[in-house]
């Protein structure tokens, strides 16, 4: 009785596994020490357009630092972003998170299933596709070019190795 269940959990356990995250150069203290110096100037250039009778023009670096903040807020929230893809012997289990929360499920039989990789000579991988029983769903759309190659040359061999046995 336990040799199958050590069977069925050999099956189960992932062969490979990935957690694919947008890059964003700039971490939280980066975006607190960019904020401050932004603000800094901003503040600084309000000053001296106040004192000089424009105040006015001293709004508009308001408005501009409330924009910059805004596309930074905007672009912050996009890297909440998530693909995780789990390779077994019985099953490829992709979960997509979008930045809402949203979270959509793919499963796919490996030995049913292949990974189509889009390439072209000038820019490298295009796009990543993951077919099979009439379903598919792209992968890591929003990864470098690097980190598609990668990726694709890690997990189509891990895929070949599940399909050959290994």
């Amino acid at each position: 009785m336990d040799e199958g269940n050590d069977e069925i959990n050999l099956n189960e356990r992932p062969v490979f596994s990935a957690e694919l995250r947008p890059y964003r150069s700039l971490g939280p203290a980066g975006h607190r020490i960019f904020f401050l110096i932004a603000g800094a100037l901003c503040v600084a250039h309000m000053a001296v357009f106040l004192i000089s009778g424009a105040w006015p023009v001293m709004m508009f670096f308001g408005v501009d630092f409330l924009i910059l903040f805004g596309a930074f807020w905007l672009n912050n929230r996009e890297a909440r972003a998530c693909e995780m893809i789990d390779l077994s012997r019985t099953s490829i289990s992709i979960r997509k998170i979008a930045a809402s929360g949203r979270e959509t499920a793919y499963n796919f039989n490996p030995f049913w299933s292949r990974f189509l990789v889009s390439r072209k000579e000038e820019v490298g991988i295009t796009a990543m596709t993951v077919r099979g029983g009439g379903r598919q769903t792209d992968v890591g759309t929003f990864l470098h070019l690097d980190d598609r190659e990668r990726f694709a040359r890690a997990f189509a061999g891990a895929l070949a190795r599940v399909k050959r046995g290994y």
